[in-house]
């Protein structure tokens, strides 16, 4: 393809820059990510049981939730994002699945000690609303993405940008939930590369992580996209680096 038919496939990619649950398929084979050291669904099962009261907090379109095959009687789940409520509506409510839209981690509409195990993925959380909803002994597990994800690719098209997120790390967040009553379980950080096949598919990517990339757009970045798809071209593709912690929270004291 010439420049022209480049940048034109490009704003393509940046027009169905959308997502609904967390489904990144449509760009499937354009990019990778190192797996991370710990496995998150294997930590959860580990502490889950059947007759457990579980949490999903921002469950996204449900589809991790759903993967434990929890009793959907003994499983509840909150969502704020609007198209992903409507998605988690029509797919986890038949089921009997307890569904409380919410976009408020520090006001959460669900009583005190409600839940055995509450589990967080990449959603938010306030550490002291956690353990009201926690029975006693109750655990939390959460899996997050770290302030300098992706940093180096931000760098590339919008230098300079803030991080959107400086206290999402492993030792602010582990003094937090220590300080509200909570015995760290298991606690680890990790930095794993991420890698882009086509500038297309990174623009995409751009776009859905709109908060890591604020106001990006291909119009504004397209001399930078434009050094990039150089770099590529030479290289075979764009290199990154993504950050994760884990914790593994109990409340203790009770």
């Amino acid at each position: 393809m010439n420049w022209e038919e480049k940048i034109a496939a490009w704003i393509e990619e940046e027009r169905c820059g959308q997502i609904q649950g967390w489904d990144f398929s449509h760009i499937l084979g354009r990019y990778e990510e190192e797996e991370m050291p710990w496995d998150y669904a294997s930590i959860v099962r580990r502490y889950l049981k059947k007759n457990m009261k579980l949490l999903d907090c921002d469950t996204g379109g449900g589809e991790f939730l759903l993967s434990l095959r929890h009793p959907h009687e003994n499983t509840a789940a909150t969502e704020g994002y609007a198209p992903n409520v409507q998605l988690c509506r029509e797919r986890l409510l038949p089921l009997g699945i307890d569904l409380r839209e919410c976009n408020d981690a520090s006001h959460m509409p669900f009583a005190d000690g409600s839940f055995d195990i509450i589990i967080n993925r990449h959603g938010d959380f306030e550490p002291s609303e956690i353990k009201r909803l926690l029975k006693p002994n109750g655990m939390f597990i959460t899996q997050q993405v770290g302030s300098k994800n992706d940093r180096d690719l931000v760098e590339m098209v919008l230098p300079g940008i803030s991080l959107p997120f400086p206290q999402a790390n492993l030792a602010e967040q582990k003094k937090a939930f220590m300080d509200a009553g909570f015995e760290i379980m298991q606690a680890d950080e990790a930095f794993r590369s991420i890698c882009f096949y086509d500038i297309g598919a990174f623009v995409w990517f751009a776009c859905v992580i709109e908060w890591e990339f604020p106001g990006f757009s291909v119009e504004r970045c397209l001399d930078r996209l434009m050094l990039m798809q150089d770099v590529l071209e030479k290289e075979g593709k764009i290199m990154g680096t993504t950050h994760r912690y884990l914790l593994v929270a109990r409340v203790c004291g009770i």
